[in-house]
């Protein structure tokens, strides 16, 4: 299966996912999304003799930016609300994939982002690596369950704090606050990641996905009916005056940028 906006390879029983929009910072269009989740599902269809851990990472200096604001800002309201659909399937093929996936953030992981790396197993990330849900900024809100992700694992008043604020924050904090499982240097990520997981893909790997289960079974699902008041409180932010105000700002000073 040939991809266009990310790289999707097999070694060592490891499925290794990459975005790959270096020159947009990774950030996920529709179709990038669409190829995320067709790299998930052979992951996750694969024999565990084949693919036994799954990694996810990007290429450049981002791991994703978040949503590629291009097509985020001309999008219809019926665009909109399809792309945030299409948005959950990618998370939950994330956590409900029976194989163990982590992510490996090489650089900035804001929204979109951000809430992939939440989804993931665990979170491996290269110091000094920034990160955050940055939505606020804009009058909109995380549409992709990272008020419920980031809150199961960080509790609410700091959830609170990052959401609110939409302040950037770096993997040495959230590794303080038990979020990033390691830190490595940026001359040693990729080495110490592939020794991470080869730790990994060296144990068994049908107990590696009861264990999977049973600490997702253990901390409870994401709540459904909360994503549901998420998405429609983003789709009404997103169309009001205030939200299409900011988006408009922010796309058209990134084509400044580009000048």
């Amino acid at each position: 299966m040939e991809f266009e906006f990310i790289e999707y390879v097999v070694a060592d029983r490891v499925g290794l996912i990459k975005f790959n929009r270096p020159d947009q910072l990774n950030a996920m269009n529709r179709q990038m999304m669409h190829e995320i989740i067709q790299a998930l599902g052979l992951v996750n269809v694969a024999a565990s003799e084949d693919v036994a851990v799954c990694v996810i990472t990007g290429n450049g200096k981002a791991f994703m930016a978040g949503a590629d604001i291009k097509e985020y800002a001309q999008q219809t309201k019926e665009q909109f609300e399809a792309f945030q659909t299409k948005g959950r399937s990618l998370y939950a093929a994330i956590e409900g994939n029976t194989k163990p996936i982590i992510a490996a953030i090489n650089g900035y992981a804001f929204g979109g982002g951000f809430e992939i790396a939440l989804s993931c197993d665990m979170i491996l990330a290269r110091q000094y690596a920034k990160m955050g849900l940055p939505e606020i900024n804009l009058n909109l809100i995380p549409g992709g369950g990272g008020t419920q992700r980031l809150a199961k694992k960080l509790g609410t008043n700091i959830t609170n704090e990052l959401i609110m604020t939409g302040r950037t924050v770096t993997a040495e904090e959230m590794y303080e606050h038990g979020i990033i499982n390691h830190i490595y240097s940026k001359e040693e990520f990729e080495s110490k990641t592939k020794e991470f997981v080869r730790e990994l893909t060296g144990k068994p790997a049908d107990r590696l996905e009861v264990i999977k289960q049973l600490t997702q079974l253990g901390v409870g699902g994401v709540d459904l009916s909360a994503l549901c008041i998420e998405n429609a409180s983003l789709s009404r932010f997103y169309q009001s005056r205030e939200g299409q105000t900011k988006v408009q700002e922010f796309y058209q000073n990134s084509l400044k940028k580009k000048t």
